[in-house]
């Protein structure tokens, strides 16, 4: 007797191929090695703070982020580059590492510092103001060195950038 074949619909079968293949097409900015640079972060007491940062400024990059990674340096991070100044949202999904994310304006001033993200998280964490970069550092950094919004972050990625229209 021939051995039996599975009882799956082509429909089913076709959503399990298409789901396959997207999550191989999100997967290749993983492996990408990433620009890095250095980010300066200056405190309204004049207080600078260097990061290096990784510079996720492609729908593919920014789609990924820091997914996946298990640790963060405490002088690391990741930027992430809109090309235009509005509001924007994230979220901490197959993010395993908690962040302070930091919304940034197109003038390099700090608008907003969400605290503490949860990893895993599929809760939506807005910027509340319009917002061209987002910097991401392990939780907690923001509360040690004492950023907050009106702090200044500078670049080369941020340097001489023209902000596209908003839609």
């Amino acid at each position: 007797m021939p051995p039996s074949r599975p009882n799956i619909s082509l429909p089913a079968f076709l959503i399990a191929v298409f789901l396959a293949l997207m999550a191989m097409w999100a997967r290749p900015s993983m492996g990408e090695e990433l620009p890095r640079e250095v980010l300066v972060v200056e405190a309204a007491n004049g207080a600078r703070h260097e990061f290096t940062v990784e510079i996720a400024d492609t729908p593919a990059a920014r789609g990924t982020g820091l997914m996946f990674r298990k640790e963060l340096a405490a002088d690391a991070g990741m930027l992430f580059d809109f090309h235009r100044e509005e509001p924007v949202y994230f979220w901490m999904k197959n993010t395993y590492v908690s962040l302070d994310m930091i919304f940034i304006a197109s003038d390099g001033r700090i608008v907003r510092i969400a605290e503490h993200t949860t990893p895993l998280s599929e809760k939506v964490v807005p910027s509340r103001e319009p917002a061209r970069y987002v910097l991401e550092v392990v939780a907690g950094t923001s509360a040690r060195l004492g950023l907050a919004a009106g702090d200044r972050v500078s670049g080369p990625a941020m340097a001489g950038r023209e902000s596209k229209p908003s839609r």
